[in-house]
């Protein structure tokens, strides 16, 4: 007896249906809200941003006609919705809500014909010795329909399997009988990932928040946002794109690309800095400005030429902007550490520079009080900036006509120690950035501005997670940092690991070569020690002390810690999941926090929601900043 297309699929969700309601019945965990309606209105489509969430992984992969390919063939040239799967999962909250989500979105499609041609779904089995290429094309049979694109793959083999598998950070894990047989089942967490068309992770969906309605209406966001964002800078004058610099994400492959924003893309238009810093954002207070030195546009305009002019350095190649960088968050996206003047090394993060004006120490080991005398460390520096002596700086304005005259308009006298201080200060206090999507909705009482997932990983931030107590907020405000030191372990990690004797250096993108530590102490700077703030007050309860950072603006300013060590926010968050790195200075508010994957994932979400509205001009007002000697 056959049957055709539409009657196969109506049995298959039929069966669905049945296979649900009689797990539901019989005392089942409730079930998912990917399967009834949902619960909250959703915002317009393209009001709301999805920032980058590293890149997509690639993998040997087999379509369901056996043949190879790569998974990166399926991806770039349409919107993706990727699902990692075992056809024979019966857990109704697992591998059939993904499914089933999937399905209704492809029965959306077929009235929603706008976004079909620029969708594609994918289904990648994790149990290659079951799912084979057969075995996918008759799980999916039934799902196909007239023009929607919806692929099922397997792999060759778990060997396969396993680096997509870690490029995606899935766990997965097989379930072995007292005998220690496979039972044919696994213990995974689902995950559903929304893939742009730069191969760039844009949403990772969990079950709490897989829903056929949000997933199309994150889809019309990529498809609309970026065009009306791009509309809206071409009118502005700003470059068409604002990319947070070349992460190095997915850089162990030999088919890395660079996403780093080209050089002749870094055009912009000068804002109104003053008028910025003169009226407090949404979620920020007033900007603090000292007695001595008031703001006025001829200083901050000053300061913005010093602060990219590359002559400020001993051999006049290295700026202040080349370890903030304004498109990488004011900070370096490419480096756990800084490198200064000739490639010498820095031994720590470049902080970023977003809303420093509120910091009340500075440095990580907070050994500088203020802007003004700050300035002159980097440029001081052996392996910052390099320059000698002050004299040698102020030499070097004097003979430079293009300052002629800016330092008497600015401050009525010539350039100096404290005229340079004071200008670079100046400017630096301006870049503030606020009124994010947190924002909106805490301080604005926008109800929309922040999504369901982003408001639970807020109540765990004040609640569960603690992590209030050290990156602080009031009812008016949020500097998300308590401007004091704790010690989390990081520094301690980093000074007291053992040594292995061999080193596994990356040389280039997918290159790897193994070397004897002492081949590779031949042409490394050996690592100096860091006590973070004993270094200051020579109080040896403060080894290992770091500034808390805040947090404002933490998706563009990756890597993250004092030292760079950790690579994304998902990362941070499992640190401190963990209760950080035990040692006897270990501050006492760092405690295993129990957090599930949800709830990190939730935590994640929230940090996301804090990048603040104005990014875009600040990185637009940069590129248009002189850089020089124009000759």
């Amino acid at each position: 007896m056959k049957f055709g297309a539409s009657r196969i699929q109506g049995l298959f969700v039929f069966l669905l249906l049945v296979v649900v309601a009689d797990l539901h019945a019989a005392d089942q965990p409730p079930l998912a809200p990917g399967y009834g309606n949902l619960q909250f209105a959703l915002p317009e489509p393209g009001t709301y941003q999805l920032p980058p969430l590293g890149e997509a992984a690639d993998g040997n992969v087999l379509d369901s006609h056996g043949k190879a390919i790569k998974l990166h063939d399926l991806l770039g040239d349409k919107i993706v919705l990727l699902s990692f799967v075992y056809s024979t999962c019966n857990d109704v909250n697992g591998c059939p809500l993904a499914t089933a989500v999937l399905h209704k979105i492809k029965q959306r499609l077929a009235k929603e014909t706008d976004i079909a041609a620029k969708l594609r779904l994918i289904t990648l089995s994790f149990n290659p010795e079951h799912d084979t290429p057969e075995m996918m094309a008759k799980y999916g049979e039934s799902l196909q329909a007239p023009g929607i694109e919806w692929h099922f793959l397997t792999t060759r083999s778990e060997a396969d399997l396993k680096p997509i598998l870690d490029g995606y950070r899935h766990t997965v894990q097989k379930v072995y009988d007292a005998e220690g047989k496979s039972t044919g089942t696994f213990t995974h967490v689902l995950r559903v990932y929304l893939i742009d068309t730069n191969k760039r992770i844009r949403n990772i969906y969990s079950v709490s928040f897989l829903h056929a309605d949000t997933l199309v209406n994150d889809i019309r966001t990529l498809l609309t946002a970026e065009p009306k964002r791009a509309v809206q800078q071409a009118a502005a004058g700003k470059p068409a794109l604002y990319q947070a610099g070349d992460d190095k994400s997915h850089y162990e492959s030999g088919d890395y690309e660079t996403h780093s924003t080209a050089m002749k893309e870094r055009q912009g238009k000068a804002i109104d800095l003053l008028a910025l810093a003169r009226k407090p954002m949404l979620g920020l207070p007033r900007v603090p400005v000292p007695g001595d030195n008031p703001l006025t546009a001829a200083k901050i305009s000053l300061g913005r030429k010093l602060f990219y002019d590359r002559r400020l350095s001993l051999n006049k190649t290295f700026s202040c902007a080349m370890c903030h960088i304004p498109e990488q968050g004011f900070t370096s996206n490419e480096m756990a550490t800084a490198v200064g003047v000739e490639g010498r090394s820095v031994r720590r993060n470049s902080p970023t520079l977003y809303n420093v004006a509120y910091m009340r120490t500075l440095f990580h080991d907070g050994r500088e009080t203020t802007l003004e005398q700050q300035v002159w460390g980097p440029l001081l520096a052996h392996n910052e900036m390099a320059n000698p002596s002050i004299g040698y700086v102020l030499d070097t304005l004097a003979q430079s006509p293009d300052y002629k005259g800016l330092f008497r308009k600015a401050f009525g006298k010539g350039a100096s120690m404290e005229t340079v201080g004071n200008a670079i200060a100046s400017y630096e206090r301006t870049l503030n950035s606020a009124a994010s999507p947190f924002d909106r909705w805490y301080y604005g009482q926008d109800k929309k501005a922040l999504d369901e997932q982003a408001q639970q990983g807020f109540k765990l931030f004040t609640g569960k997670a603690h992590c209030s107590e050290c990156h602080t907020l009031t009812s008016k405000f949020a500097l998300f940092t308590d401007n004091a030191f704790h010690n989390t372990g990081i520094g301690y990690s980093g000074a007291m690991q053992g040594a292995n004797e061999k080193r596994r250096v990356q040389i280039a993108p997918g290159q790897f070569v193994e070397l004897d530590r002492e081949v590779v102490a031949t042409v490394s700077e050996t690592k100096s020690n860091d006590l973070g703030r004993y270094e200051v007050t020579q109080n040896p309860q403060d080894r290992w002390k770091y500034k808390t950072p805040s947090l404002r603006n933490s998706s563009l300013t990756s890597p993250y810690m004092h030292d760079g060590s950790l690579q994304t926010l998902e990362e941070v968050v499992q640190f401190y999941n963990r209760g950080g790195q035990p040692n006897e200075n270990l501050d006492p508010l760092i405690k295993p926090l129990q957090l599930s994957s949800d709830e990190v994932s939730a935590l994640v979400a929230f940090l996301q929601s804090l990048t603040g509205s104005n990014v875009p001009d600040l990185v637009g007002d940069a590129y248009a900043a002189p850089i020089g000697d124009t000759h």
